[in-house]
């Protein structure tokens, strides 16, 4: 008797061979058309390296690789970049290497170089990849981000909390620059100066090795600027910022310069300024607000100014926030740090007492730099150095 699916009764030949023919077929292109979830979420379809063997073409040995070897390599290429192409180029290549090229591990290890947007080259783009470097943990990407949003777009409040997450995870530029703000009270009146916060700031980021805050906190003790003065002890911090600058040069590449500069007199080891040597690179983040307000004119708004040293960058943000030079009054600081690099580069040869100082035979000169807030410099037999301070 036959049953309802006919299994008593063999069927024909060619059935059966039609059957498992089509079969086999299912299975090969299912094993062709495997699925894969990445590291993004998404599901992508890729090809079988066996499948693809068998077949003219060559199989793509890039497809077979897994996802977290791929991601391990795009953290190592994005942490070693030298400029922001090295990575760009990686993304434009494929689909795969720009989904996995955006992955939060790839983007918190992206180096300072590879984050280095140009000023001229600014836009919701760069400000969304930034951000989203940021989101990731970047500590640099929260660094120059915030430096932007504080100086460039005037928006204070959100620039701060971001140099705030990054001093947070030990990032020594970004302490120094939260102290600078603190030391000029940026962002709000006189009155929102906090030197005690300042001087905090800038131990933390000397603790780190960062020369600026070494030198910055070297002048706070000897002063006795926001802490009690201890003149011993600031000058240790300031024999520490120069034997650290001078270690940084003489390993980089640009030690010897072309004309090397002989001392004179006493070691330049000991003095507020230390050796003549040439100038560190500036961060990103500086080289990003020099262009930004070169671009407009040199200037930050209706009676600001930019501070002197040519690589900072940094605008007041309200009248008056800068410090003088005691001596010729003629250029204006942000930082002791920056009046120290200014003076090696190009102040020294320029500074020169105003028409009054010669006049009261310098005795005004006296005043001002006794009245200064930072003080005038120590006295250039004392140390074996000469400049000005600032008031």
């Amino acid at each position: 008797m036959q049953t309802r699916s006919g299994l008593r009764y063999p069927k024909p030949h060619s059935v059966v061979n039609g059957w498992e023919g089509r079969k086999k077929e299912r299975e090969r292109k299912r094993r062709r058309g495997q699925s894969r979830e990445d590291f993004s979420g998404k599901r992508r379809r890729c090809s079988s390296p066996a499948a693809e063997g068998s077949g003219d073409q060559k199989p793509d040995l890039f497809d077979g690789l897994p996802d977290d070897i791929v991601v391990c390599i795009l953290c190592k290429l994005g942490s070693s970049a030298a400029c922001p192409f090295n990575l760009i180029s990686i993304l434009l290549t494929c689909k795969r290497l720009n989904g996995l090229g955006l992955h939060p591990l790839v983007l918190s290890k992206a180096s300072a170089k590879s984050l280095a947007v140009r000023a001229k080259n600014w836009s919701e783009s760069a400000h969304g990849f930034l951000k989203k470097c940021a989101d990731a943990g970047n500590l640099e990407a929260c660094y120059i981000l915030g430096m932007i949003r504080f100086y460039c777009l005037q928006n204070r409040g959100s620039g701060a909390a971001l140099m705030a997450r990054a001093a947070i995870g030990s990032h020594a530029a970004a302490l120094y620059s939260l102290a600078v703000i603190q030391f000029n009270g940026s962002g709000g009146s006189k009155n929102d100066k906090d030197l005690r916060a300042g001087v905090a700031l800038c131990t933390r980021a000397a603790f780190l090795g960062h020369v600026d805050a070494l030198r910055e906190l070297g002048h706070c003790l000897q002063d006795g600027y926001g802490v009690r003065r201890n003149v011993a002890e600031g000058r240790r911090f300031l024999v520490q910022a120069n034997a650290r600058e001078l270690a940084v040069v003489l390993s980089s590449a640009r030690w010897p310069p072309a004309e090397a500069a002989v001392p004179t007199g006493c070691c330049p080891l000991l003095s507020d300024f230390g050796w003549s040597v040439p100038a560190p690179e500036p961060h990103p983040a500086n080289r990003f607000l020099v262009e930004w307000f070169g671009a407009q004119g040199g200037g930050a708004g209706e009676g600001l100014r930019l501070c002197s040293h040519g690589e900072c960058g940094r605008p007041e943000t309200r009248r008056h926030e800068f410090r003088r030079c005691s001596v010729c009054g003629t250029v204006n600081y942000c930082s002791r740090a920056c009046q120290a690099l200014d003076w090696k580069l190009a102040h020294k040869a320029m500074c020169a007492p105003m028409d009054r100082w010669l006049l009261d035979g310098g005795a005004a000169a006296a005043e001002v730099a006794a009245a200064g807030e930072y003080g005038a410099a120590v006295p250039a037999a004392a140390v074996g150095g000469d400049g000005g301070g600032m008031e």
